[in-house]
């Protein structure tokens, strides 16, 4: 292999395309190679951002059809009503084709009425759990930059009475550390990040030899976290919501013992 991965070679990489010879080459060269682990990184939040963007505006499928077949079938009966009346009831004639013509814009207005209405039931949940998703992606995709990058925390502390009081102002919401870790948890530190633009607390911790990150944001309306993915892009996914707010845990230690950390999180969420 070069010296740096190819271009070619990178988005393979992150878009899982790669054989497997070819995956554990690029693999152990990003452990080794900070250059192609930080262009890595990028073509993963890249690729976020334009899946994000995929799913802002969808067209409703055969809209586009429908409203034509409405146009034309609406054409057809004004253009019959007008051959059926003779030349001697003019002004019937006249009142009977305005009616069609009204009747036809009429179709097509509760038409695209009721797809708007329609649409909203149908599509307002999925819009809901996509936006959700994409948040569990990007939050994903900033613990990925954070061990790629190996950079040190914002605040270097395992001490929760140091690690709290640090977001003082930096956040438009407070939270609780849970006293007592569960066994093996230890408190590394945290960071100031952002998800979809919304500033963040992102919590370090470590499992043993395993790295979390925990993100927590206020909450917004909408449909439970719990009920999204569990798992994302090879790491396990913890999400869920308290009164005021929404977090997100992601590490590759076994899903039992990162639900035991989101667990003791959750609960001191309830403390005062």
């Amino acid at each position: 292999m070069s010296d740096h991965l190819s271009a070619e070679i990178l988005t393979a990489f992150v878009d899982g395309e790669l054989s497997p010879s070819e995956l554990a080459a690029a693999k152990a060269h990003t452990d080794s190679c900070f250059e192609c682990a930080k262009l890595s990184v990028n073509e993963w939040l890249l690729k976020a951002a334009v899946a994000k963007a995929g799913h802002r505006y969808e067209t409703p499928a055969g809209f586009r059809e429908r409203a034509a077949g409405l146009i034309e079938q609406g054409e057809q009966e004004r253009d019959q009503r007008k051959s059926e009346v003779s030349r001697t009831s003019g002004r019937k004639s006249w009142a009977r084709n305005a009616y069609a013509g009204w009747a036809a814009a009429a179709v097509i207005i509760l038409a695209f009425g009721g797809w708007r209405v329609v649409d909203y039931h149908m599509h307002g949940l999925d819009a809901v759990r996509a936006e959700r998703a994409a948040m569990i992606t990007e939050a994903c995709d900033l613990h990925i930059a954070m061990l790629a990058t190996n950079d040190p925390p914002q605040v270097v502390s395992s001490d929760r009475h140091t690690v709290k009081p640090w977001f003082q102002g930096k956040l438009p919401f407070s939270f609780n550390i849970p006293e007592a870790l569960p066994t093996g948890v230890t408190l590394d530190g945290a960071n100031l990040a952002y998800l979809h633009n919304h500033p963040v607390a992102q919590l370090l911790f470590s499992i043993g030899r395993h790295h979390v990150s925990v993100f927590l944001e206020e909450r917004n309306d909408g449909d439970a976290l719990h009920q999204l993915e569990t798992s994302h892009a090879g790491f396990q996914v913890d999400a869920f919501e308290t009164d005021n707010l929404e977090v997100v845990a992601v590490s590759d230690v076994d899903a039992a013992r990162l639900d035991a950390l989101a667990t003791s999180l959750k609960d001191a969420q309830a403390q005062p």
